[in-house]
């Protein structure tokens, strides 16, 4: 894809997608400012595993979406953004939602008014598949209603719904993508897949704890969500204002993923569920299934790298990392 010279703005690029994004972005010639949230650690989340000098493309700043002075100051220089800076662990959106709309609306209402104003060339805003709650009818096309069953994907509606009325009110090139639930190297385990591969591969874990295993997942692997956002910064076929689905149409009971990753990594674990790992009932999200035609249609994105294929990277990325003692055991999940 066509990125060299273009100068990017990447905000979340310190979280699981964003940092491969950047990298990616790097890779293909762009000039990268990669947004990471501000800490007193002096750290800059996944970028910091990633050798400076293999990306003298890619410049690290911190900062946080929530100030619009800030983002106003950073936002000239750039011709795309790519808007991934979200608060996103749906367990916590039930006890502090408040942040969700801080982060995720206002957060986005800020760069799209810092980009309007600087006149970037077009805006990639990330939504969701939890905007859909539970599937009304599978597959899920971008036409299905939007359902807000946590406070977390009312937050993402309400984000989505501000970057389709910077398209229709001022004519902003904003693409809106919905990647389905992405999976691969880095990501926390907040989510399911990683919770398990890190639980199967933990000699100190007797037992796979798990919550809910009957809900349903159309999982994609995080090369290709990645391929999906670059594919909507430069393709020149995008409906701006319009929401992309990017899964792989295929869905997998999340009780079928266990048993795969089983087999990949020869566990042979108990599996006990626990009550604290599941969602209020209301809330839960039973399935989730992608139909893709519009971004195959648009840009002629396809998804390239199977279940199977991405579990056995994933998980032989979580070897190395639990091999190198640098795992953090993380809270609770929900599915």
């Amino acid at each position: 894809m066509g990125y060299g010279g273009v100068r990017v703005l990447v905000t979340g690029a310190d979280g699981f997608i964003g940092s491969h994004l950047a990298e990616a972005l790097s890779d293909r010639g762009a000039t990268v400012t990669a947004l990471c949230l501000y800490n007193s650690f002096d750290a800059h989340g996944w970028l910091d595993d990633i050798p400076a000098d293999v990306h003298p493309t890619l410049t690290r700043v911190r900062g946080d979406v929530r100030d619009a002075a800030f983002i106003r100051r950073l936002m000239p220089g750039h011709d795309v953004v790519f808007h991934l800076a979200a608060l996103i662990a749906i367990p916590h959106s039930y006890v502090a939602a408040q942040s969700y709309v801080e982060t995720n609306v206002l957060g986005t209402l800020n760069i799209l008014e810092a980009a309007r104003e600087c006149g970037v060339t077009r805006v990639v805003h990330t939504s969701t598949s939890e905007v859909y709650g539970t599937a009304i009818t599978l597959p899920i096309t971008e036409s299905h209603p939007l359902q807000g069953q946590s406070p977390y994907s009312a937050s993402k509606i309400g984000a989505d719904m501000l970057a389709e009325s910077f398209a229709r009110s001022f004519g902003l090139q904003v693409a809106i993508l919905r990647p389905f639930n992405t999976f691969g190297p880095r990501q926390s385990e907040r989510a399911i897949i990683p919770t398990v591969i890190r639980q199967m591969l933990d000699p100190e874990c007797p037992a796979l704890k798990v919550g809910a295993t009957d809900t349903v997942r159309d999982f994609t692997f995080v090369d290709d969500t990645v391929r999906a956002f670059m594919a909507l910064g430069i393709g020149s076929g995008v409906e701006f204002g319009r929401p992309y689905n990017a899964g792989t149409g295929k869905a997998f009971a999340v009780a079928d993923m266990i048993e795969l990753v089983a087999e990949i990594t020869g566990c042979t674990k108990p599996v006990r569920q626990e009550a604290e790992r599941l969602r209020p009932d209301s809330s839960e999200v039973l399935a989730l299934q992608a139909d893709s035609s519009r971004l195959t249609g648009d840009v002629g994105w396809r998804p390239r790298v199977g279940f199977r294929d991405g579990l056995t990277r994933t998980i032989a990325w979580w070897r190395t990392r639990l091999g190198n003692g640098r795992v953090r055991r993380e809270a609770t999940f929900m599915t």
